[in-house]
């Protein structure tokens, strides 16, 4: 897969685990930052996450800040972006098979680093059940 990743200064750390990871296991990734832990804003770097998987330049996304609530507000400002903040698998599995969620949010600060792992790895090898949950999902965008 091709994924793009995201994260402010809390989630820099986190981050750079993921991608490590990531690789290991044969995806391709892209950083839209932050580089350091200097301290950042996360839209900055939210944004153009979100912009480059609407345009279909990732299959999905990884967004990190300290909480996850504020990077996955703001992917969720974007229309084509279903962002999903999870701190547990469980919840990673239902982002993908009930809310097909194309961004996985993480909170940097609340998880450890292996379970950031085992989100990561449910939240990609879960498929989208479809049914009646595309159904919702074709009411979330604003007309």
């Amino acid at each position: 897969m091709n994924i793009g990743l995201a994260s402010d200064h809390a989630g820099y750390h986190l981050k750079q685990l993921v991608i490590s990871w990531l690789h290991e296991h044969g995806h391709e990734t892209q950083d839209y930052g932050c580089y350091s832990t200097d301290s950042c804003d996360y839209p900055d770097f939210a944004h153009p996450l979100a912009t480059a998987i609407e345009a279909g330049k990732h299959d999905c996304g990884i967004a990190i800040c300290s909480t996850g609530n504020g990077i996955t507000m703001t992917m969720n400002h974007h229309q084509g972006i279903r962002a999903a903040l999870c701190w547990d698998v469980p919840l990673a599995d239902f982002a993908r098979r009930h809310n097909n969620a194309n961004v996985l949010g993480l909170p940097a600060n609340y998880i450890s680093s292996d379970l950031a792992i085992h989100i990561v790895e449910q939240f990609l090898t879960t498929g989208f059940e479809g049914g009646r949950h595309q159904r919702r999902i074709d009411k979330i965008p604003c007309k």
